[in-house]
């Protein structure tokens, strides 16, 4: 019996080399957090920091001469609550809209016995190489009268094949094809088999895929950009822009003393501007964080 004990010690008992690889990979993994962690505590500090302190370049993980005038600036605009409203639409609008229309194609792709499953495949899987581009989408958009329209934000990237391959394998892998068999005997119909199975059995991917378009349609702006000349219709990163474009100034007429602190202003204002487009998601990330890994999970296997 000691001999068992002693032997199942050793067996789980970490060898040099282990030891070696567990001290290298947090080192790697430290550092990546320090690459990543740092410029991102620096832009919040300098946004809550004063001009002077941030041209000085004396702010580096904490504010100094700690200040929220620099928001209130840029939320004394109208359009930034507008901007808000916006893209708060755009991103439930799209997502809606995007994960529907990727369950639609990702089903029938799913289908072993569908018949022209693997020349569609390989037609989506050319998109995600090869695309039309800028100057053909924007003639599509146009033809299709969708231009200055909440139409021309949301249908361009509606579908990404990538996510609808991740629901595909997911179907394949989780749903059983007994399954559809035997309710296709009971005289359930294929309409009725996705609605009242597949669409209840994918919840765990659908809440994955969600939140991939959700973050996508957050930081779209290059498509409203191109399509929309409605300011009631801008995003938020456009109004956004607006405001740093018009901070600028030309300092001739200035004396020196009064165009360093409006050119201070205008620079703080550049961090504010990140954190206030970039604070939603960072305060949605961490509770959702778990689902975004176990997408990855779901979209490396494949049957």
């Amino acid at each position: 019996m000691q001999k068992t004990k002693t032997h199942k010690k050793k067996h789980f008992r970490q060898g040099r080399g282990d030891k070696v690889f567990n001290v290298v990979a947090i080192i790697v993994i430290s550092l990546i957090v320090i690459i990543v962690l740092v410029p991102l505590l620096n832009v919040v500090a300098a946004s809550f920091s004063s001009s002077k302190a941030v041209n000085a370049g004396q702010v580096l993980l904490w504010p100094v001469d700690f200040t929220l005038e620099n928001y209130r600036t840029v939320l004394k605009y109208d359009s930034v609550w507008l901007g808000y409203r916006n893209t708060i639409f755009y991103t439930v609008a799209g997502t809606v809209i995007s994960v529907m229309l990727s369950l639609c194609c990702a089903y029938p792709l799913a289908q072993r016995r569908f018949s022209g499953r693997k020349f569609l495949n390989r037609l989506l899987m050319f998109t995600m190489i090869f695309n039309g581009g800028m100057i053909p989408t924007y003639m599509v958009v146009r033809d299709l009268n969708i231009l200055d329209t909440v139409w021309a934000v949301l249908l361009p990237v509606a579908v990404s094949f990538y996510n609808v391959i991740i629901i595909r394998n997911f179907i394949e892998t989780t749903i059983p094809v007994e399954l559809e068999e035997s309710t296709r005997v009971d005289g359930c119909t294929p309409f009725r088999y996705f609605v009242n199975f597949i669409l209840p059995l994918s919840k765990p991917i659908i809440a994955v895929i969600a939140m991939y378009y959700a973050v996508a349609q957050w930081n779209n702006y290059f498509n409203a950009f191109l399509y929309l000349t409605e300011k009631n219709l801008y995003p938020l990163q456009l109004f956004l822009r607006e405001i740093l474009v018009s901070s600028k100034f030309s300092a001739a007429d200035l004396d020196p003393e009064t165009a360093a602190a409006i050119q201070g202003l205008a620079d703080t204002l550049k961090y504010v501007i990140i954190v206030v487009s970039t604070l939603p998601l960072m305060c949605i990330y961490p509770f959702v964080q778990k689902h975004f890994v176990k997408g990855v999970m779901i979209g490396s296997v494949k049957g």
